[in-house]
């Protein structure tokens, strides 16, 4: 369930831990992310139109 919760986190699904240590990198890290699984998601919806559509 860590995997889910992490990204949920990322997502704004669900707040951070509060007693996490907070870096610039890690700023970025998350930030980077974030894009990528937004886009992931985006891709898979736009295949799945396109299989659909067949």
């Amino acid at each position: 369930m860590g995997i889910l919760r992490q990204i949920a986190e990322y997502l704004y699904l669900k707040k951070s831990d509060p007693d996490r240590r907070k870096t610039g990198f890690i700023k970025y890290m998350h930030g980077i992310n974030r894009l990528s699984i937004l886009l992931f998601i985006v891709a898979m919806i736009i295949l799945a139109i396109k299989l659909l559509r067949k």
